[in-house]
């Protein structure tokens, strides 16, 4: 183990890049996302039940990537602010389906929109080659990860 130590790994550089890529974007769309009005996990929940008919817990969660813990809270605050509803699951009497209200259609068509607009001045200078090319890099990334999971 000391030997493996006394040689910086060759990923590691790639590791931080990583991790700080990742951070700096969670500041710059966290930041339009409050002034938006919302938490990211709030915009997240209602863009990901936007142009749907509704999503048991199960399945909200497997696609925003929250824990159940904390989809929970945000889903009662989302509730309180009368954005979306729960109702049995009649595919499963265990589960709710949970889906946005009148007024969350209405927010998830002003903020979805808005939303990309913004991330679209981010990427302005980027070509479709090279937008191409991180994605591949990041869909190889996700693979490695993932094949430790499976």
């Amino acid at each position: 183990m000391k030997k493996m130590l006394e040689k910086k790994p060759v990923f590691l550089p790639l590791i931080r890049e990583l991790a700080r890529c990742y951070q700096s974007f969670e500041h710059a769309s966290g930041r339009h996302i409050r002034m938006l009005g919302l938490t990211s996990c709030q915009f997240d929940i209602v863009v990901t039940l936007g142009n749907t008919e509704g999503m048991n817990f199960r399945d909200l969660g497997e696609k925003t990537l929250i824990t159940k813990g904390t989809l929970t809270g945000v889903v009662d605050r989302l509730e309180e602010k009368g954005l979306v509803t729960r109702m049995p699951d009649e595919r499963d009497g265990r589960s709710q389906l949970v889906s946005l209200t009148a007024a969350g259609n209405v927010l998830f068509e002003e903020i979805f929109p808005a939303h990309l607009a913004y991330m679209a001045k981010m990427f302005a200078g980027v070509s479709e080659a090279e937008l191409l090319e991180m994605r591949q890099a990041l869909v190889r990334m996700r693979q490695i990860f993932q094949s430790e999971v499976d």
